[in-house]
C-alpha cells in the first residue's frame, strides 16, 4: 500500500526538501504541498491522506489549529499529523499533542528516521518512544493549559486491568514491555490497548497518554 503525505510547513526551501524525500521512498507519494495551515487543512479535505507533515509555526493558521481542524474533522480525522518543530520539545509540542497530533520529530531529524516515522504513523500508532514520552511527561503533564483537565468520570468503564494497562501506556511502554511489566503476553496488551482507544474515543497512544494525565490517573514523578 502506497503511503499518501501532505507536506505542510512555510519555508519553501524545507518543504521542498520534505517532498524530494517523501517521492524518494517506494512506498510514498506527496499528495500535496501546503505552506499555511489552511493550505494543509484544505489539502487533507481534499486528498484525505494518510499523513500530514505539519510545521507548528506557520502563517494564516499555525500548525496546531490546523492539526486540531484535521483531526477533528470527520471526513479527515483518520490521517495522522507528526508535527515538525525546530526546537526539541519547546512550549508547542504538549499543545499540538492534546490537539490530536500523533507525534513529533526534529525537523534535522535524518531522513530514514522521518520516513520511519511516517510508516508508524501511517500504520495507526503514536509516534511516541518510551524515552520521548517520559520527557514530555517530566517538561509538560505537569502544567496543562487553563481548563484542560479531563474528568476522571472518563475511566468510569475501565477495568481495573485496562486502567493497568493505561497507567502502563502513559509510561511510553510499548505492547511488548507492557505484556512484560504486567505479566500477560504483548497480543492481550495489545488488545486491552485497542480497548481502551475504543472506550476513551482516542485515536492513538498519545491520545491516551493526554488522558491518563489529564485525569489524574498518573501524575508526574
Amino acid at each position: 500500500m502506497t503511503i499518501s503525505v501532505v507536506v505542510a510547513d512555510d519555508q519553501a526551501l524545507v518543504r521542498g526538501g520534505f517532498v524530494v524525500m517523501v517521492r524518494a521512498a517506494p512506498d510514498m507519494k506527496v499528495v500535496g504541498e501546503a505552506a499555511n495551515g489552511a493550505q494543509a487543512v484544505a489539502l487533507a479535505r481534499q486528498h484525505r491522506p494518510d499523513v500530514v507533515l505539519m510545521d507548528i509555526r506557520m502563517p494564516v493558521l499555525d500548525g496546531i489549529e490546523a492539526t486540531r481542524a484535521v483531526t477533528t474533522d470527520p471526513g479527515t480525522a483518520g490521517a495522522r499529523v507528526l508535527m515538525l518543530t525546530t526546537f526539541d520539545l519547546d512550549d508547542y509540542v504538549y499543545r499540538a499533542l492534546r490537539a490530536g497530533a500523533s507525534g513529533f520529530l526534529l525537523k534535522d531529524t535524518a531522513p530514514e528516521e522521518m520516513l520511519a516515522a511516517i510508516r508508524v504513523l501511517a500504520a495507526g500508532d503514536a509516534l511516541l518512544a518510551p524515552s520521548i514520552t517520559r520527557r514530555l511527561i517530566r517538561e509538560f503533564a505537569d502544567r496543562p493549559e487553563p481548563g484542560a483537565y479531563t474528568s476522571p468520570t472518563l475511566l468510569h468503564p475501565l477495568s481495573e486491568r485496562e486502567r493497568e494497562v493505561l497507567v502502563e501506556v502513559a509510561g511510553g511502554w510499548s505492547n511488548s514491555e507492557i505484556g512484560e511489566r504486567l505479566h500477560i503476553s504483548a497480543a492481550t496488551a495489545k488488545t486491552h490497548v485497542s480497548r481502551l482507544l475504543m472506550k476513551l474515543d482516542a485515536h492513538d497512544r498519545a491520545q491516551l497518554v493526554m488522558i491518563a494525565y489529564e485525569t489524574g490517573l498518573v501524575t508526574p514523578g
